[in-house]
């Protein structure tokens, strides 16, 4: 199934029930008085997430809902029934925003958490409320008040731990294959990878991250060339990125850009879309090495590393022969070890 991440809904609470006018009429009872009922709260609606979801595609056949309206007040005191309430299932990492005000109601991160999006009218009261020493046969009563109604815009953030990024054809979807059981498209020519794909990588028992694949990104991108920047959204929850770059020497580097400055034209698009994606910890990943002999990729994986002035991590990698992807693995799962460990201690420390 193709990845939807975006959709655009309206959310309409349901209405409070009115109030009812009555007066208990009964026989040798002449002086019964009021008794009408309150009208019932209308339905609000919610949206729930849902790990077993992975795309926003129903909204784009279903736009609407509403949830139910609160029956009107009775006689004899009978209160009317409260709307029911409508839950909407949205995939895990769905963010919400209010179309109207620009801001974010909510970040839907957990299995099950809820979020409010629209609240029900409250029922309006009989005119049993408005009998008094005064007024003894009140004929008043207030209408139920309308629920909410919000026009969302929903976007989908995916949850992953590891991003892969790169120029196309830089063999982010071949990587992605060989450490992980994701299978996505694979081929010998540009955008390949058309949306994002999710990997679990298991390196041992009960310890394993989820890796994430966009697609490739090309000089412009910021300003829409290529497939634009749409799928960086993703990267923004992972805690490490995997910067692929093809060191082989065919055409001069993909799409005939050296290596080297591959990885300035992705540097530039990130700092354009969002800085703080340009400040996450990232790996240099130089890849193809099957591409040449031994010491010639050495040579060049050197050569890149030098002309980059790189001081990070940094690995020379065959994805499609899996040479040397594992050990990226276990140093991610090691980094990652770090990180809760130091997590743990500042905040005993605290």
């Amino acid at each position: 199934m193709k990845l939807v991440d975006e959709a655009e809904i309206q959310v309409i609470a349901g209405n409070g029930g009115n109030g009812c006018v009555g007066f208990r009429r009964e026989k040798f009872i002449p002086l019964g008085g009021p008794d009408g009922g309150d009208g019932g709260n209308g339905g609000s609606v919610w949206l729930q997430a849902d790990e077993n979801l992975n795309t926003l595609v129903d909204f784009r056949h279903q736009r609407s809902f509403r949830a139910q309206r609160g029956e009107n007040g009775m006689g004899r005191q009978m209160y009317g029934k409260a709307g029911e309430d409508l839950t909407i299932v949205v995939p895990v990492g769905t963010v919400v925003h209010n179309v109207e005000t620009d801001e974010v109601i909510g970040d839907l991160t957990r299995h099950g958490e809820r979020l409010l999006v629209a609240k029900g009218g409250k029922g309006g009261l009989g005119n049993m409320h408005f009998k008094s020493s005064v007024t003894r046969a009140p004929r008043k009563a207030t209408p139920g008040e309308e629920g909410e109604q919000r026009t969302l815009k929903l976007e989908l953030k995916l949850l992953a731990d590891v991003g892969l990024l790169g120029f196309p054809n830089a063999g982010k979807s071949t990587f992605i294959r060989a450490v992980s059981a994701a299978t996505p498209k694979v081929a010998d020519y540009p955008f390949t990878t058309l949306y994002p794909n999710l990997g679990v990588v298991s390196v041992e028992a009960h310890r394993s991250f989820v890796i994430a694949d966009v697609p490739g990104l090309i000089e412009g991108a910021a300003e829409g060339a290529g497939l634009g920047t749409q799928f960086l959204r993703h990267l923004q929850r992972t805690r490490l990125l995997l910067h692929l770059v093809d060191i082989s020497p065919m055409e001069g580097g993909v799409e005939g850009v050296p290596p080297a400055e591959q990885v300035r034209a992705i540097e530039r698009e990130l700092e354009r879309h969002d800085p703080e994606l340009l400040a996450k910890p990232r790996w240099l990943v130089l890849n193809k090495a099957d591409l040449m002999f031994e010491d010639e990729a050495a040579a060049a994986a050197k050569a890149v590393i030098d002309e980059l002035g790189w001081t990070g991590p940094w690995y020379l990698v065959s994805a499609i022969s899996r040479e040397g992807t594992w050990r990226i693995m276990k140093d991610v799962m090691a980094f990652f070890d770090r990180q809760r460990e130091e997590a743990e201690a500042a905040s005993q420390g605290a």
